[in-house]
């Protein structure tokens, strides 16, 4: 299988020094990459808390990356306006709380913002199958999401396929992301199943050969 678009490599600034959080975010502009990955969480749909709009807000000053974030919140439909004004430009929500799905895909996309829908790894294909062509973007989760530095989920390699078969027998053009675990080795094995869009921690954050990294995404 190969990708329908160009890749691209989104750094999670959730890897990054949280004491530092605005140089970690310039150091992926001063990289050459074009994307922010912000994960978004609310210690209720995922066992920890992390960032709000404000810190989005803040960023927006500093840095002219794409701010791709992705809502890991039970109501995501309550906060949708607060990331957006803050400096959103996608948008992605999970298919497991129980909320209007649908209605809120609209909404992201009536602000103007690309919209994404994300599963983890133990909810199956089928779950997002109706909303393919409302959105921008499907993350496949290859972690269980509340946490760094997790191991890929080999399990999923059979789901993004899947995603992939359905992108191109719809002839839908969303992106394909994965994130979790995600590195020199996972990453192109996650490509050959038709991932374009790969969010990275450690492997960008820590890497000892960061233009390997880069070459290996061709970002």
């Amino acid at each position: 299988m190969s990708p329908l678009h160009q890749n691209i490599l989104a750094p999670s600034l959730l890897a990054g020094d949280h004491a530092a959080l605005g140089e970690s975010a310039l150091h992926i502009e001063q990289a050459g990459l074009k994307w922010i990955h912000l994960d978004i969480m609310d210690a209720h749909f995922v066992p920890n808390l992390s960032f709000g709009p404000q810190l989005l807000k803040d960023l927006r000053s500093k840095v002219g990356l794409f701010f791709d974030t992705h809502l890991m919140l039970d109501e995501p439909h309550r906060y949708i306006d607060a990331f957006i004004d803050a400096g959103a430009q996608n948008v992605t929500i999970h298919v497991e709380p129980h909320y209007p799905i649908k209605e809120t895909l609209a909404k992201i996309r009536a602000r103007g913002c690309g919209v994404g829908l994300a599963l983890n790894p133990g909810t199956p294909a089928e779950a997002v199958k109706p909303f393919l062509s409302d959105v921008d973007l499907i993350l496949a989760m290859t972690v269980q999401p509340g946490f760094g530095g997790q191991a890929f989920r080999e399990d999923v390699l059979p789901k993004i396929a899947q995603l992939h078969t359905w992108r191109v027998e719809g002839n839908l053009s969303y992106r394909l992301q994965v994130d979790g675990g995600i590195d020199t080795l996972s990453g192109p094995r996650c490509q050959a199943m038709g991932a374009d869009t790969f969010v990275v921690g450690n492997a960008f954050f820590k890497a000892k050969d960061l233009q390997g990294v880069l070459n290996t995404f061709k970002a």
